[in-house]
């Protein structure tokens, strides 16, 4: 099963728990995330293990939450004054993020883990 089909396959199946319908907004933000990820799938090999990605991954997230959070400001100084806010901001919701998926993966850890070793052995 690809990533797309697991992640769409997920966020239903976690949705549907909660009663949670899925709006276009939501789709359309777990597509991107699922593009996003994608990119990085495809960069691994033996050039790149999973750490050196994910690392890579984490670095560009940063870099692109810092151009995002700066929208807005005119001054750099002004920017600087609000970086403590801004990285608490980016910090609480990566937290989040990470722990909900962590919390899926376990509950889920036998099927992803198998879903994992079909996609291996497709390549």
């Amino acid at each position: 099963m690809s990533q797309d089909n697991m992640q769409n396959s997920n966020i239903q199946e976690s949705n549907v728990d909660a009663n949670i319908e899925i709006t276009p907004e939501m789709q359309a933000f777990y597509q991107r995330a699922d593009a996003i990820i994608g990119i990085a799938n495809s960069q691994l090999g033996s050039e790149a293990h999973s750490g050196q990605v994910g690392a890579s991954l984490l670095y560009a997230a940063a870099r692109y939450s810092a151009s995002v959070a700066s929208i807005g400001f005119v001054k750099g100084d002004d920017f600087a004054k609000e970086k403590d806010d801004i990285v608490e901001f980016y910090v609480k919701q990566y937290r989040q993020m990470l722990s909900d998926n962590l919390t899926d993966y376990a509950q889920n850890f036998d099927k992803y883990v198998q879903l994992n070793q079909d996609d291996k052995a497709a390549k």
